[in-house]
């Protein structure tokens, strides 16, 4: 339980499927996991090969913390992924050792802890009713502490984006005090839900070019658009995507995993999953929709019951299919690099040959995505 980055993935750390679906997940409304149900759902994600389980807020929620002493005392042995507890900053006026919020999250044990930080000026000042300089502080102290305890820290900027079309710096100056500090990740969030493709490529590239900081991004579904969010995020630049299974979350949802992750492999040729884990998809979706008591979605792409009819482009190696159906969906033409993959691939290079140990040697693509060794 002592991971602290993902295991057995083809590209290691240099990109982070991040799922938080025992957390962001779990307060769709119909949703009410017991902590057996938490465990199992955490053994379905790392079985899939997700690089980080979320698995809820120790110290705030009884259930949360029962999980996370269970998972400490070996109930859940993860092959995968890291285990990562979410909780808040210290509160204003207080030490971070001090703050029994943030000492819960150390008692949960969990190697890897994600951050939740105001990033808008409006909400620092009115919610938090501080004001932006003992607000950074707050991140910089609990982010410091946390890593002299020896916990790899990731900083959730909540409303990143209405912050940073209100006040562009207060917004930036959130990213900076975290990473400064030591935080690996600054993770952009989409709170609202509010943000289209085009306004997240733009605020994505800038942010990375003004920073040059780690980023992730989290985006919610009230517009529809949480996965092409998602995916046009990583595209600008990001290498940390948070989703949930099936997309459950409050409110419209949250980024879909399979979507997401089905859209990474088969279209912008990222292998973001272990090898054989893209043909798990429906299955890991299946058993998560029964364990949530909710019926399938049998119209979701990826691993719906006709999911497979209209990806042209897919992988040959990606999923396992008969031959019948192989050649009805003509998935061979894609596998040779005679379709989009020959833009990612040398021409007549062997399917088979398509795979990568390394994330060092995976080859440059058309989209703007690239392995990143910083942390």
């Amino acid at each position: 339980m002592s991971r602290t980055e993902p295991a057995g993935t083809p590209l290691g750390d240099a990109f982070h499927v991040f799922d938080t679906t025992l957390r962001d997940g779990a307060q769709r409304e119909g949703i009410s996991y017991s902590v057996a149900d938490k465990l199992a759902v955490a053994r379905h994600l790392d079985a899939l090969g997700v690089g980080f389980i979320e698995g809820g807020w120790p110290g705030a929620l009884p259930k949360d913390t029962e999980f996370f002493a269970r998972a400490a005392a070996g109930e859940l042995q993860l092959r995968h992924a890291a285990l990562v507890a979410f909780g808040a900053t210290r509160r204003p006026g207080r030490t971070a050792d001090a703050d029994p919020q943030v000492r819960a999250l150390l008692d949960s044990r969990a190697p890897v802890v994600t951050l939740v930080a105001k990033a808008d000026r409006r909400h620092i000042e009115r919610a938090l009713r501080t004001d932006v300089a003992e607000n950074c502080a707050m991140v910089a102290d609990t982010v410091a502490f946390l890593r002299g305890e020896g916990r790899r820290v990731f900083l959730d900027a909540e409303h990143f984006f209405d912050g940073y079309k209100h006040d562009p710096d207060t917004a930036l100056k959130v990213l900076e005090a975290a990473v400064t500090a030591g935080a690996d990740v600054a993770v952009l969030c989409d709170t609202n839900g509010g943000m289209l493709p085009l306004g997240i490529a733009e605020v994505v590239t800038e942010v990375a070019a003004r920073t040059g900081f780690r980023l992730g991004i989290h985006c919610q579904d009230d517009t529809g658009s949480a996965v092409a969010n998602s995916v046009t995020a990583v595209q600008a630049g990001a290498t940390h995507v948070q989703c949930t299974a099936n997309g459950y979350g409050e409110r419209a949802g949250n980024a879909d995993l399979f979507a997401v992750v089905g859209n990474l492999v088969t279209k912008l040729g990222m292998p973001v999953l272990p090898e054989g884990a893209f043909a798990e998809l429906t299955r890991t979706s299946h058993a998560l929709a029964e364990i949530a008591n909710i019926a399938p979605d049998t119209h979701q792409a990826y691993v719906g019951t006709s999911a497979f009819a209209h990806k042209a482009g897919l992988h040959a190696s990606a999923i396992k299919v008969d031959p019948e159906l192989y050649n009805h969906m003509d998935l061979r033409t894609w596998a040779t690099g005679s379709g989009c993959w020959s833009r990612r691939w040398p021409a007549g290079r062997a399917s088979s040959s398509r795979r990568t140990s390394s994330a060092s040697t995976w080859p440059a693509g058309p989209t703007r995505w690239r392995p990143s060794s910083r942390r």
